[in-house]
């Protein structure tokens, strides 16, 4: 029995997430599963803006932002490369979404 899974990968660091994407990726492979990917979408990019001082000097103001990184994978899987795909342990940092 092959189910087709999308794994959709999301994290604020680049380097963390290719690296859990090369462990997901080497578990499938090693059980025989045939993967597509690693697919990179596009960077989200959430730029904010805030005062430095509230009463004084309303023109200082700092700028900072925060970019998300996606990945996405699909894997045609059997019930062994499923298996190891849930004992698998990913970095804390990563958000993985899975749709079967």
């Amino acid at each position: 029995m092959n189910q087709k899974i999308k794994m959709r990968l999301r994290s604020y660091d680049y380097r963390v997430l290719d690296r859990a994407v090369s462990e997901i990726m080497d578990t499938a492979q090693r059980t025989g599963a045939r993967v597509r990917g690693p697919i990179p979408l596009p960077q989200k990019i959430h730029k904010f803006t805030i005062l430095r001082s509230p009463h004084i000097d309303k023109k200082a103001r700092d700028q900072f932002e925060r970019r998300t990184y996606n990945r996405l994978l699909e894997v045609d899987c059997t019930s062994q490369t499923l298996e190891a795909l849930m004992g698998l342990t990913v970095a804390s940092e990563v958000e993985v979404e899975i749709k079967v």
